[in-house]
C-alpha cells in the first residue's frame, strides 16, 4: 500500500509526541488530524482495553464553540433533539441534520452555560455549516474552534487512574455529565463519556501547551495499573454498536435510518432547520435502518461496504465488520432494508473473499 504523506493540512495533536513514543503503528485522517488506529495489534489492544486502562489521543474530536446571546438558539437549529431541558454540566448526544433531515454529524454537545456551548464533533466539516447558519440568520453568536483537545481515559480501571491525577471527586461524575477540575493551574472540563463501552472519561485539555504534561501525568500515575496508550478499537466499538459517521451513516441517511430516532423530538424541537423534513420521515417511517449483523466464519478486513444479498437481490450493506475474539464470530453493523431487518433474518454478505452466511441480531453484543 502506498505511503500516506503528511503536510500542514493533516495536523499533529498536542499529544502526538506521546503517541509516537508509545509505538503507534497506524493512523487514519480524521478532521484533518492524525487519529491513531493501532499500537500493539488490534486484538492485543482490544483485550487490554477490556481488562485495564488506556489513554487515547482523541484530539481529532474538534470542538465548535458557540458563544453569545443566540448560542442556545443556534444549537437548537442544528439538531432535532429538544434541548430546552438541558442544564449546564450536561452532555447530550445530538444528531445534527441539514434542511433535508440528512445527517451531517453525530457529536456530543456540552452545555457550559446558556450562552456558551461546545460541540465535540465526529469527522465532517461541521464548523462551516454552523458558521453559515449563524451568518445567514444574522445571529448574535461567535462560532469558532477553540484550543481544546480531548484526551480519553477508557477501561475498567479508568476511575482509579483519574482519581490519582484529579482527586477522588472525579469518581462522582455521572454518565454524560461533566465537571471542572484543576490540572497544574488550568481548569479543565472532564466528562464521563467516551467512544467505548468499557467506561471512562474524556478530558477536555485546555491549551496545546498542556497536552504533553497531562499525557505524562496520567502515565506516571498509572504505572502499576498497566496503563497503555490506546485508541478507539474497531472490534470493541462494533460489538457495542457505536456508530462511525462517514462509515455507518452519511448525510444521505436520516437519524431514523441510523437508529437514532429516540434522539429526535421533532414535535417539540422547534427551530431545527431539518424539522419539517424529519416530521415527514417520522410519519412515514424509514425504509432502511442500522442493524447488528452476525457473520459466520472468518472474515477479511472491512475497508468498504459489502453488499447484503437475498434471493439474488441487494437488501442492504455491511458498513463495519470485524472478527470478535470474545464472541467467536464475525460482528458487524449494516444498513438493512425493512423487508429483511427483523431479528433472525438470514442473507449472504458479499465479502472480498467471497460470500458469507449472515443473520440479523436482535441487539448488539455489549
Amino acid at each position: 500500500m502506498a505511503e500516506l504523506l503528511y503536510s500542514r493540512r493533516v495536523r499533529a495533536t498536542p499529544f502526538t509526541p506521546g503517541v509516537e513514543a508509545a509505538g503507534v503503528k497506524g493512523y487514519t485522517v480524521y478532521n484533518r488530524m492524525r487519529l491513531p488506529t493501532v499500537f500493539r495489534s488490534l486484538v492485543e489492544d482490544y483485550h487490554h482495553l477490556k481488562s485495564a486502562v488506556q489513554v487515547w489521543d482523541v484530539a481529532v474530536e474538534r470542538q465548535i464553540e458557540l458563544r453569545g446571546p443566540d448560542a442556545a438558539k443556534l444549537m437548537q437549529m442544528l439538531t432535532p433533539r429538544d434541548l430546552r431541558g438541558m442544564l449546564p454540566g450536561q452532555c447530550y448526544y445530538v444528531p445534527i441534520v441539514d434542511e433535508t433531515g440528512g445527517m451531517l454529524n453525530d457529536p456530543v454537545a456540552l452545555k457550559l452555560a446558556e450562552d456558551r456551548w461546545w460541540i465535540s464533533i465526529a469527522d465532517s466539516d461541521l464548523l462551516l455549516w454552523v458558521k453559515g447558519l449563524a451568518y445567514g440568520f444574522r445571529l448574535d453568536v461567535l462560532v469558532d474552534e477553540p484550543d481544546i483537545s480531548p484526551l480519553a481515559v477508557q477501561g475498567p480501571l479508568a476511575d482509579d487512574l483519574m482519581a490519582r491525577v484529579f482527586g477522588e471527586a472525579v469518581r462522582s461524575i455521572k454518565f454524560f455529565r461533566f465537571g471542572w477540575f484543576d490540572f497544574q493551574g488550568t481548569s479543565m472540563a472532564i466528562a464521563r463519556s467516551g467512544y467505548s463501552k468499557q467506561g471512562g472519561f474524556e478530558i477536555y485539555c485546555d491549551g496545546t501547551e498542556n497536552g504533553m504534561p497531562l499525557w505524562n501525568a496520567l502515565f506516571e500515575a498509572g504505572k502499576d495499573l498497566d496503563v497503555h496508550a490506546g485508541c478507539p478499537n474497531a472490534i470493541e466499538r462494533i460489538e457495542g454498536g457505536l456508530l462511525s459517521y462517514g462509515n455507518d451513516m452519511t448525510r444521505h441517511n436520516t437519524p431514523h435510518e441510523a437508529g437514532l430516532g429516540k434522539f429526535c423530538s421533532t414535535q417539540t424541537a422547534i427551530g431545527c432547520v431539518g424539522r419539517d423534513a424529519l416530521l415527514r420521515v417520522a410519519k412515514e417511517g424509514p425504509i432502511q435502518q442500522v442493524r447488528a449483523i452476525e457473520i459466520l466464519g472468518d472474515i477479511p478486513s472491512c475497508t468498504d461496504a459489502w453488499p447484503l444479498m437475498a434471493a439474488g437481490k441487494r437488501v442492504g450493506q455491511v458498513t463495519s465488520a470485524a472478527s470478535s475474539p470474545d464472541f467467536k464470530t464475525g460482528v458487524a453493523i449494516g444498513m438493512v432494508r425493512m423487508t429483511h431487518w427483523d431479528p433472525g433474518t438470514a442473507f449472504d454478505v458479499m465479502t472480498p473473499d467471497g460470500p458469507r452466511d449472515a443473520v440479523v441480531k436482535e441487539n448488539f453484543w455489549i
